[in-house]
């Protein structure tokens, strides 16, 4: 029972780290995971330097390239930091607003280059085209009979 609870709770351990916001940071951002590799090695290379075995404090006042490995970590953790508590860059790609764009210039050429989409367009803001016969209701005018210049 030991066994299978221990492996539970590692489940749930790995569940929740990769659910973690920072760990999806660290995955999507690729300045933030080099700051943070910057960072290690400059502290990996700091440690190897005070482990020659000369007393740490004299090292660290002495030592010119530890005291730059000692920076160089420091810096790299504050830029990591940093990044960690801003909100994450996003790559605009253009969403919703270029989709809308490309959306009204698509339509913009449908109904220019095909008629029957225009009609139905039209008919579908205006009401459909009623076709109409003009008739008239007045009789056309007949001419008169010409009496003055008779000669019979």
């Amino acid at each position: 029972m030991g066994a299978k609870n221990k492996a539970a709770k590692a489940g749930a351990a790995a569940a929740a780290v990769r659910k973690s916001p920072y760990v999806k940071r660290i995955a999507e951002d690729e300045d933030l995971r080099a700051s943070l590799w910057s960072a290690y090695e400059s502290a990996r290379h700091a440690v190897a330097r005070l482990q020659h075995g000369k007393h740490p404090t004299r090292q660290i006042f002495d030592d010119k390239k530890l005291q730059k490995d000692l920076k160089a970590a420091a810096e790299s953790f504050k830029e990591a930091s940093v990044a960690l508590r801003q909100a994450p860059k996003r790559k605009r790609r253009g969403g919703l607003g270029k989709l809308f764009v490309v959306g009204i210039v698509g339509a913009g050429l449908a109904l220019a280059f095909s008629e029957d989409l225009r009609k139905k367009a039209l008919d579908a803001l205006f009401g459909a085209e009623e076709e109409f016969e003009y008739t008239s209701t007045t009789a056309p005018a007949t001419p008169a009979p010409d009496t003055a210049g008779s000669t019979n």
